[in-house]
């Protein structure tokens, strides 16, 4: 697709030369954000991975099972991943969007098959109303497999990338026991979580979401679950992440250093419904840019998921 084609999809440079929501932007009226009414004041449980390999070990698998079957989400300090490759992910990403639109349609394309690929929407040729976001899906287990097709440019680009999936990669795995503890999963190691699922698959995305001239009037991202095992996320300074609960939308404001993690629905199909897969969206923000980064955590292909026999 030509240059001139794709400009018109790249939301970024919609969002600099418009005061208005393009109508293929603009979500039906039952379906917008009011964001003249406050989400709940409540937000999902903070936990301190710190304890976890010292007496309070029990305490945090507690947590962590509460979370996972009241929320459906919980974020984590203390996780392991050093600050200096969160910040320096978080800057090339930024970096990677304010890029000139020639740079980064190279990377476009509308097949949802394709293992890097710039995009607005999971499937741009069926839905109906695009979502104010541009994202870069990667894949990136093995990484040797796949980095030759991640972008180039910035020139930090494929060796700041590897080393954040690297060390999210190994939070993943002690999530994924913690979890496995935490549901009850019986203890034989075929059981656990992270060993079910034949070779795992590890997918990025790096979501943009551009300063918007009518917040209301459009998502960065609808509500929607996960369908993987389980997300990391990382996101910036500004708020923009919403979890649904009790028929409330809470908002999941920033934490610096921090992790969100959520459960997906094969984690639910694991745990034998015991955990839950829930609805979360993106807002966007009438002034400001903000950038969040999941790690989507899957099985293989050829795995099959189903309830798992507790201990």
């Amino acid at each position: 697709m030509e240059a001139s084609a794709t400009s018109k999809l790249l939301v970024s440079d919609i969002a600099s030369s418009v005061d208005h929501v393009p109508s293929n932007y603009v979500r039906p009226i039952s379906d917008r954000p009011n964001l003249s009414i406050e989400t709940s004041g409540d937000s999902i449980p903070m936990i301190d991975l710190q304890e976890l390999h010292g007496p309070n070990r029990a305490d945090v698998i507690y947590q962590v099972a509460h979370a996972c079957a009241s929320y459906g989400f919980f974020q984590i300090k203390n996780h392991g991943v050093p600050e200096k490759t969160i910040e320096r992910m978080m800057t090339v990403a930024r970096e990677f969007f304010r890029q000139p639109e020639s740079e980064r349609v190279k990377h476009y394309s509308a097949d949802t098959k394709k293992t890097t690929r710039l995009s607005t929407s999971f499937n741009v040729g069926s839905e109906k109303v695009s979502n104010w976001r541009e994202f870069l899906r990667l894949h990136c287990l093995p990484i040797e497999d796949f980095i030759s097709e991640w972008p180039s440019s910035p020139v930090s680009f494929r060796e700041v990338t590897a080393e954040y999936a690297t060390s999210v990669r190994a939070l993943v795995l002690v999530l994924l026991e913690e979890i496995s503890e935490s549901v009850g999963l019986a203890k034989d190691s075929d059981c656990k979580a992270s060993n079910t699922l034949g070779k795992h698959s590890q997918h990025m995305a790096l979501n943009y979401y551009p300063p918007c001239p009518q917040a209301d009037l459009t998502f960065g991202l609808p509500g929607h679950k996960d369908p993987n095992l389980i997300s990391a996320l990382l996101q910036d300074e500004v708020s923009g992440l919403q979890v649904f609960k009790d028929g409330k939308w809470i908002a999941v404001h920033p934490v610096p250093n921090t992790f969100i993690v959520n459960v997906g629905d094969q984690m639910q199909v694991i745990s034998n419904d015991k955990y839950k897969s829930v609805l979360h969206r993106a807002v966007v923000n009438s002034d400001k840019e903000w950038i969040s980064i999941p790690t989507f955590y899957c099985p293989s292909l050829d795995a099959v998921v189903g309830p798992q026999p507790m201990s």
